[in-house]
């Protein structure tokens, strides 16, 4: 039986505890804040797949719909494939984690964490970060923690730890901040154009917000923690390792990279990776090694070389110098009946952006259990396909990095958008990456947001974004001895370099960051000249994007829709719903317009169309309903009047027709004609326009009596012309 242990972090709210579920996990914790609740564990495989060359961690976050009371929606009533949220949970968890476990460790680790009560208050995601952090510092996993994690807003001019939901909407920053006792970790985020020195501020702030998160952990690890685990390090043996760095000396690595384009670089080096190999089967035999041996010993090569001529002569493997941009090149407009494109391109980094407009009915919606919006109305999707880096591959629904990237982009363009109030569209971009080396991401946000120009969408102002890398150099003792920062990087630089810091923004300020490192902190001196570093530039690029597009296009796409915005009395809501959407409904398909109310009970009703037409008959339907907002409620049907009006259900005993907007009456099947009429459908089809003559209405119920015959007879008898007073007073319901 395990003691149960607690710990609580003063000033936050956040209470550690462990010893009640779990025991044969080698790390569970619970992360209470509030009356949210994260369960995580982290466990350990005892062995290695043979072949294995790749650390292979996993971190699935999870949430329970019990945890908020609710039941999950679809057939089979339980949790499916995990949300857009929980996967970016999973990601914001995983990459803090990653660096911090020794090197040469390739037995899987796996950490799953669980909401498993939801008080609608609190967020779950940075529990669960702490929660993997303290999950693997008590347990026997062998790893280079503890670390914090805090969410830091702004508001008001003031800086906030782990605010609350609601407290949220009023901030103008949204700082997620990872790090140890000593270093930044990462972060990842947006802002509402935050100048620089704010934002370091911000992450100055942040850092001392998680010293608190870290001693307490320490605490826990103190009372309930076990020892540390010895598993093997893989690695090369010593044997091969001399034989390929005799046949490839880190000279020919950096001769086989450097000046050169990515493809002679990929040749080049699979070229001495297979000279490598041949050497190794002459003088060991084809038995006494593995491609373990050779993949282990490459990476070190290039690890070597990547980082040698730039920290030694300040020259990178394409020939630029540490802050010098790839050639740029952006156009709008390269795609027909589409209602906004662009092509962003930065070196090899390509990518095409597509914007959309719609109505806000097409919002998405989200289905949460930790409280926050219910919906969104930007949403900015990613795409990789396998040929954008000359490969084959699963070409299907996105995976995790897809959607991450996206969420990247689509934050960080969410800023510069103009209210819903001003400008009540649903807007989708889609980045389709059409080739890639490094920062596709930052590639998405250049070119959806010269896409949205394109569309017309009045952003308030040009994002542009970017990613600085960093190649160090340590010390005996594992510091940081040289380093120097880096813009632009590729792909290579990335895999092989310390650090991707991707920032986003206007020329105002950021509005978008992630960091991933690769060495277990980055001191604070080097994320200051790496922000500034990043903020030059995107004034570059900016300059280049509105090169191609100077501004947003005053007039949307011919092809988007157009809205018209009308003001009701929010009482005639209802009324123009009808019942069970009866009204509204018919109403969009005989104009073909679309109509959404907003959702706040203003009366405020959004018409959109790109006929206009069908825009004006749409808007002559509501106003007739709902007349305008003043009052009203839809023309009444008279007594003694003819009405051109449609058939709106057909029954054995007659049919209903609408004579106004919103207003019916019954023509019985004796009325039809001056005939014996057997079948209602023999004389008239359902939605066909016919005229009638409302001979009664009844005082108690309101119901109205219609007759076609008495209609016939009464227009007959004016003939040879057409009725003279019957026009005028006979408003005609639209047709189709």
């Amino acid at each position: 039986m395990q003691q149960k242990h607690n710990v609580t972090v003063p000033g936050l709210g956040i209470t550690f505890s462990t010893g009640t579920y779990a025991g044969l996990a080698n790390g569970a914790v619970n992360v209470c804040v509030g009356e949210t609740n994260v369960f995580v564990t982290a466990c350990i495989a005892q062995s290695t797949k043979p072949g294995q060359d790749f650390f292979p961690l996993t971190v699935d976050y999870r949430e329970k719909y019990a945890a908020a009371g609710r039941f999950p929606g679809g057939f089979f009533k339980r949790e499916g494939r995990p949300s857009e949220k929980e996967i970016l949970t999973s990601r914001l968890c995983d990459r803090p984690c990653r660096p911090l476990f020794p090197e040469g460790l390739l037995n899987e680790v796996q950490i799953i964490g669980q909401l498993m009560s939801a008080d609608q208050i609190n967020d779950s995601d940075i529990s669960m970060v702490n929660g993997a952090s303290a999950a693997l510092a008590i347990s026997d996993i062998p790893w280079g923690g503890p670390i914090g994690c805090v969410r830091v807003a702004l508001i008001d001019g003031q800086f906030l730890a782990n605010p609350t939901i609601e407290q949220m909407y009023s901030s103008s920053l949204d700082l997620i901040y990872v790090g140890t006792k000593k270093d930044m970790l990462m972060i990842e985020g947006s802002a509402d154009q935050l100048p620089e020195e704010e934002f370091i501020k911000a992450l100055e702030f942040g850092h001392q917000a998680i010293q608190p998160v870290i001693a307490a952990i320490e605490e826990l690890q103190k009372l309930a923690g076990k020892t540390k685990s010895a598993f093997p390090l893989v690695g090369a043996t010593p044997a091969a390792r001399a034989i390929i760095e005799r046949v490839v000396p880190t000279e020919r690595i950096v001769a086989a990279i450097f000046g050169k384009e990515k493809a002679a670089r990929s040749a080049g080096v699979k070229a001495l990776k297979e000279e490598a190999k041949a050497a190794l089967v002459a003088e060991l035999g084809a038995d006494k090694f593995t491609d373990v041996d050779l993949n282990v010993v490459f990476e070190d090569l290039q690890y070597k070389a990547y980082r040698k001529n730039v920290l030694e002569k300040g020259v990178r493997a394409d020939g630029r110098g540490q802050r010098d941009l790839r050639p740029l090149n952006a156009s709008v407009g390269v795609l027909p009946r589409v209602h906004g494109s662009a092509t962003f391109q930065r070196g090899d980094t390509q990518n095409i952006a597509l914007t959309t407009l719609g109505p806000t009915k097409d919002a998405q919606e989200l289905d949460g259990l930790t409280g926050g919006a219910k919906s969104k109305s930007f949403i900015l999707h990613y795409n990789f396909p396998p040929f954008s880096v000359g490969e084959t591959g699963r070409f299907g629904a996105p995976g995790r990095r897809e959607v991450g990237h996206g969420a990247l982009a689509e934050r960080s363009l969410v800023p510069v958008l103009p209210p819903e109030d001003a400008f009540p569209y649903s807007i989708r971009v889609v980045s389709e990456i059409m080739s890639s080396n490094g920062s596709t991401s930052m590639a998405s946000i250049c070119g959806g947001c010269l896409s949205l120009m394109d569309a017309g969408v009045p952003i308030t102002a040009p994002v542009a974004g970017i990613s600085c890398g960093l190649m160090t150099q340590s010390d005996a003792n594992g510091g940081i001895e040289k380093w120097v920062t880096i813009t632009d990087i590729l792909g290579e630089e990335d895999h092989f370099g310390d650090m991707d810091f991707k920032l986003a923004g206007t020329t105002k300020g950021i509005t978008g960051f992630q960091l991933d490192l690769k060495i277990s902190g980055l001191p604070f001196e080097i994320a200051k000249i790496a922000i500034m570093q990043a903020r030059d530039a995107r004034i570059e690029i900016l300059k280049v994007m509105l090169a191609s597009l100077p501004a947003p296009r005053a007039d949307l796409s011919k092809y988007a829709p157009r809205i018209q915005t009308i003001q009701i009395d929010p009482e005639k809501i209802g009324l123009l719903i009808g019942p069970g959407g009866k009204t509204i409904r018919r109403i969009t398909e005989t104009t073909g317009a679309q109509i959404d109310i907003a959702e706040d009970d203003s009366g405020k009703v959004f018409i959109y169309s790109n006929n206009g037409d069908a825009m004006a008959r749409a808007i002559a339907e509501v106003d007739g309903l709902c007349g305008g907002g003043s009052g009203g409620g839809g023309t009444p049907i008279e007594v003694g009047k003819l009405y051109n009006g449609r058939v709106t259900g057909i029954k054995e005993f007659g049919c209903f027709v609408e004579c106004t907007p919103g207003k019916e009456g019954l023509c019985h099947i004796s009325e039809l004609a001056d005939f014996r009429v057997r079948r209602t459908e023999d004389v008239v089809k359902m939605g066909e326009m016919i005229w009638v003559k409302c001979v009664g209405i009844d005082e108690r119920s309101g119901k109205v009596r219609l007759s076609r015959k008495a209609a016939m007879k009464e227009m007959e008898a004016q003939k040879p012309g057409q009725p003279a007073d019957a026009a005028p007073d006979a408003p005609a319901a639209p047709a189709n």
